[in-house]
């Protein structure tokens, strides 16, 4: 069985934004896999923002920016 990522989640993920800190306003698509890891040692935020940067992470840690590139570019972000 073959996994397809759910297109409206990642739309939301490449226009959030991070809403505080040293990266404030940054897409968090954007943001450095530093920052990101540190999140993930210390504890991503409750909530969406937390889902989302986890799942940014992910995107990075596993080589999958040129889907979030095209996808983005698709949507004209």
């Amino acid at each position: 069985m073959e996994l397809a990522p759910d297109p409206a989640i990642l739309l939301e993920l490449i226009r959030a934004r991070m809403p505080f800190g040293k990266y404030e306003g940054w897409r968090l698509t954007a943001l450095p896999e530093p920052y990101l890891l540190y999140f993930r040692r210390q504890g991503f935020p409750n909530g969406k923002l937390g889902q989302q940067m986890a799942l940014a992470l992910e995107i990075k840690t596993n080589g999958l920016e040129p889907l979030i590139r095209e996808l983005a570019a698709r949507e004209g972000q």
